[in-house]
């Protein structure tokens, strides 16, 4: 079963007609299908199955707890990020054994957590976050599983502000202070180094960079054997991109028998933290048509989605394919589809051919990842309602907010505080 496909010129997920979603729910409306989310984890895990692996599902993706959810009772590990997100892990029936820490400004705080939960590696980025969290672990009579995040100077060839694999960028550290982090490591009573890891971006479209980055790790796996240092994961991070409009991302079947042919008899389990390619095609975001502005040089589709509820074309010119929930005869004309914040970056699809009215209920495909999850109350705008489709069924999974809920952690000062 498709998960988005027309009946009668109707626009539905899995078995449910957007419309009725619309109507029972409103717009803007964030939608997920179940069915979609698990074939693409269980296609990793199927292309995975013929060796040791770990799946962590990244949860900056999208971090709704119902997701989260649904792939903790298919086994998902998970890549977390902050506190936050480790706590929505846990809250989801997540396990921490299962949970790696990624990111560049783990606090003292967030560490001690993870610490006290043993989750099951930290990604560690920098030579004092290493020191801090031997330090932690040592006052909490711990021992701290780490791997090191290596930078292997790889052009993920994505947009800049998601490539995270080059020297310019503020992740990780080269092979040569890797080699020291990994001897301090294994000198200290509280580190264990348990892995290595690399991350080089997002949205890849090619299996040459992933290639590149897992040669250079293993490199450095080899090296460290012969210091006595032997690791017992190879974590290689996400990114493996999606179809949006013209990319030709490889299958994560073939992205997998590459990544098997390279590790083919080193005896480490693999360890990847895709969420793009999990949730992406998932989702979609409805909107309605409110007013339709032709002018002499443009012609604007005005709609009630906006930047603040889905920030990428706005943030990196993303493309995302816009249809009409109900197909309609007339006259195709090119739209700007923009919303009604006060910014000329608050556009959501330009240069559209349609048939539009007004009323007209348009869906934003592959939103499943990097929307809700990067949404904001800009302009005092509430954050929209989430609904997961399974099969016939429709369940709410986050409430629209109210506009009471915007200014209830607010206080106006009485003049006598101090």
């Amino acid at each position: 079963m498709a998960t988005f496909s027309r009946h009668d010129g109707v626009l539905y997920c899995e078995e449910v007609s957007l419309e009725a979603i619309a109507a029972t729910h409103g717009t803007p409306t964030y939608l997920y299908s179940r069915s979609a989310i698990e074939t693409a984890f269980l296609d990793y895990r199927s292309a995975l199955s013929d060796m040791p692996h770990l799946i962590c599902y990244a949860v900056k993706a999208n971090s709704n707890l119902a997701i989260l959810n649904v792939l903790a009772q298919l086994g998902a590990g998970f890549d977390v990020v902050s506190i936050g997100e480790l706590e929505r892990v846990v809250a989801a029936g997540g396990d921490p054994g299962k949970v790696v820490f990624s990111g560049v400004g783990k606090t003292s705080a967030e560490m001690q957590r993870a610490l006290d939960l043993e989750i099951k590696c930290f990604n560690i980025e920098s030579e004092a976050e290493l020191l801090s969290l031997a330090a932690l672990a040592s006052a909490s009579g711990r021992v701290a599983p780490i791997s090191i995040r290596v930078n292997p100077n790889v052009d993920a060839g994505t947009h800049p502000y998601i490539s995270t694999g080059l020297r310019e960028n503020k992740f990780g550290v080269d092979v040569a202070l890797a080699r020291q982090l990994y001897q301090m490591a294994d000198e200290h009573a509280a580190l264990n180094p348990v892995g290595v890891d690399c991350h080089i971006g997002s949205q890849i479209e090619e299996v040459a960079p992933f290639v590149q980055s897992l040669e250079c790790l293993l490199d450095l796996i080899h090296d460290l054997r012969t210091l006595g240092i032997r690791l017992h994961h190879i974590d290689l991070g996400g990114g493996l991109g999606v179809h949006y409009q013209a990319e030709t991302p490889p299958s994560i079947r073939d992205y997998a028998a590459v990544l098997k042919a390279q590790l083919k008899d080193q005896d480490l389990e693999l360890v990847l933290e895709p969420g793009r390619s999990i949730v992406a095609e998932a989702g979609a975001l409805i909107t309605e048509v409110l007013y339709l502005k032709p002018t002499l040089d443009k012609h604007f589709a005005i709609v009630d989605a906006a930047m603040n509820d889905l920030l990428r074309p706005a943030l990196y010119s993303a493309w995302q394919d816009i249809q009409p929930v109900r197909l309609r005869d007339g006259e195709s004309r090119v739209w700007d589809v923009v919303g009604p914040i006060c910014e000329t970056s608050d556009f959501l699809g330009k240069d559209r051919a349609m048939v539009l009215s007004p009323g007209d209920l348009l869906s934003i495909m592959g939103a499943g990842a990097y929307g809700f999850g990067m949404a904001s109350n800009y302009n005092t705008r509430p954050r929209v309602a989430e609904v997961m489709v399974q099969g016939e069924a429709t369940h709410l999974i986050g409430q629209r907010e109210s506009l009471s809920d915007l200014w209830q952690r607010e206080v106006i000062p009485t003049g006598d505080e101090s």
